[in-house]
């Protein structure tokens, strides 16, 4: 078989991409994930709305899709996500009358929810992103928590994290648990990740490291803001993984679900860009490589992204087959990376 971005990075990381269903139904699409990645991430099959629409009926079709595509290809899946303040269930927080539950209630409903979840997958789940996006964008103004003011932080403040990290380590206490979020270089919401996890890490809770979501732009972050963050989370955690990365080629960054919808056509110097950032970027993950395990693509292909395919945010463009950026990243001479110019 070819060789592959997991191929060219054996020595570094894991090179991950997240799949939906019809990733691995289509022969086509299975060959290039096949030959490219070595971890998978179930896009949205494995969040909490899709896995439990209702207190109690679960619904594991599609995930047991992908699971079972990775355990018959011998590949370890990242889990993603056992709690969000988005693509969740309100029965897991209010009652039917939209009244926040008591702390009591909420803490069931979310045990039972993780421990069913990762029980299930725990044979080819390798780590798990228990939280996803708690922490509150910037700016953060003085008297205003450090925390996105979910329900489920209106229900139980802060200890809500700590213990879904808890509940996740009782059902599995050989898997990986990070704490997930975007935004993950700029300084001021880097330094909000860090304190979370600081505090969590005093607190005894189990969790092992920092998922930085990575959604970023040909201008943006700074490859310097990109290495602080990742000096900076170093000092607290042992695994740092790039959880869901793509650049696309203009100035929107970050997980919002409002962005940009892209452009009709890419120009040569927008390539060159977006070459020029994905090479900048993977240098400085080689050199944090004892640190950093995994580096996952969010999707296969500009078809399939969250972003749409007119914004190009990833390696491979629609029809599958492998951009400019693609060969630069794979391509890399370890020689350069420490070379002064």
């Amino acid at each position: 078989m070819a060789q592959g971005l997991k191929d060219a990075y054996k020595d570094y990381f894991k090179i991950g991409v997240a799949v939906n269903n019809r990733n691995v139904a289509d022969p086509d699409q299975i060959k290039v994930v096949l030959r490219e990645f070595n971890s998978i991430t179930a896009e949205n099959a494995m969040k909490p709305q899709p896995t439990e629409p209702k207190k109690g009926e679960f619904n594991w079709e599609d995930a047991d899709k992908i699971a079972d595509f990775c355990r018959a290809n011998g590949i370890k899946m990242r889990g993603h996500t056992l709690m969000w303040h988005s693509q969740i269930g309100s029965w897991m927080y209010q009652d039917e009358k939209g009244n926040l539950l008591s702390k009591e209630e909420f803490y069931a409903n979310m045990k039972h929810h993780i421990q069913a979840i990762v029980n299930r997958y725990k044979d080819v789940v390798y780590c798990w992103d228990v939280v996803n996006e708690a922490v509150a964008d910037s700016p953060v103004y003085p008297g205003r928590p450090e925390l996105r003011n979910s329900p489920m932080y209106q229900i139980a403040g802060e200890e809500f994290i700590y213990k879904a990290f808890e509940y996740a380590h009782e059902a599995d206490p050989d898997a990986l648990l990070f704490y997930n979020d975007y935004n993950d270089a700029e300084p001021a919401k880097s330094q909000r990740i860090y304190n979370l996890v600081k505090r969590m890490k005093d607190a005894g809770v189990p969790i092992d490291g920092i998922g930085m979501q990575a959604h970023y732009n040909v201008y943006g972050p700074t490859m310097k803001e990109v290495d602080d963050a990742i000096k900076l989370y170093s000092t607290v955690v042992d695994h740092i993984h790039l959880t869901e990365l793509d650049i696309r080629i203009n100035e929107d960054m970050g997980g919002g679900l409002r962005f940009n919808q892209g452009q009709a056509t890419v120009s040569d110097w927008e390539r060159t860009l977006q070459q020029d950032q994905y090479v900048q970027l993977f240098k400085v993950l080689r050199k944090h490589k004892d640190v950093i395990d995994c580096v996952t693509f969010w999707n296969v292909s500009d078809k399939d992204s969250w972003l749409g395919v007119r914004n190009y945010p990833l390696l491979f463009d629609e029809n599958y087959k492998p951009k400019q950026a693609y060969n630069a990243v794979k391509n890399f001479d370890p020689k350069m990376d420490n070379a002064v110019i």
